[in-house]
């Protein structure tokens, strides 16, 4: 007997309930992350991150962003980018990866592997907003900024899905308070809207320190805003 029939629950307001559930309380764990999870948390225990800085969450291109010190330099930062992850695999870990720190302002990159391993534009939107939903339960007033998805020579096919995420996600968070999407597209592309090769490493797919200065200078004047001026 299940646990719904055991106490006395009905199955159609179980079912209900189920349902009204949001995804990240009800999604498996995404175990393939376990790994760099733990080593998150075993380096938090070796020294204690800063509290109330400023949070880079999301994919490999935040976990590629190893001068991020330099970058913002006098401002407290914690990079928790991780492997080739989606969205909701940063949802599924904010109670081990963004709650502890108790975050100023989220820096979030991600979407563009969900695009790569087949979710539309419309799912990545849901996503983020599930993200948000998650973060804002133990942290209602932290600010959340988006950086736009990146066009790129590896998944160029892709960009017109990425392109719709973006401007779902710009629209969804316009007006919003503690909302923040910085898109940075057109810098990244050329003069022929292509994306620009000379940001790009090898694999036309992550960037090289000149990519990361875009995303720099679009961001410093946003942190600036939330107080984190850098020196």
């Amino acid at each position: 007997m299940n646990r719904a029939c055991r106490t006395g629950l009905p199955l159609v307001l179980a079912w209900l309930l189920a349902l009204a559930a949001p995804a990240w309380a009800t999604q498996p764990p995404p175990s393939q992350w376990t790994a760099d999870i733990a080593a998150f948390q075993a380096r938090d225990h070796e020294q204690a991150p800063p509290q109330h800085g400023v949070l880079f969450i999301g994919s490999s291109s935040i976990r590629f962003w190893t001068s991020l010190a330099q970058d913002f330099p006098g401002v407290p930062v914690i990079n928790r980018g991780f492997g080739g992850s989606a969205i909701a695999d940063s949802t599924f870990y904010v109670d081990r990866i963004v709650t502890p720190y108790h975050p100023k302002v989220i820096v979030m990159y991600a979407g563009d592997n969900d695009i790569a391993e087949g979710a539309s534009a419309g799912q990545v939107i849901k996503d983020f907003q599930a993200f948000v939903a998650r973060v804002r339960k133990d942290l209602p007033t932290v600010d959340i900024v988006y950086l736009s998805i990146k066009p790129s020579l590896a998944r160029q096919a892709l960009w017109p899905a990425m392109r719709e995420a973006n401007a779902g996600i710009a629209q969804w968070m316009r007006g919003k308070p503690n909302l923040r999407f910085v898109d940075d597209t057109q810098a990244m592309l050329d003069a022929q809207g292509h994306p620009r090769a000379e940001l790009l490493r090898e694999d036309g797919l992550h960037m090289k320190p000149a990519g990361y200065a875009i995303w720099t200078a679009a961001l410093r004047p946003v942190l600036a805003e939330y107080g984190f001026a850098t020196h």
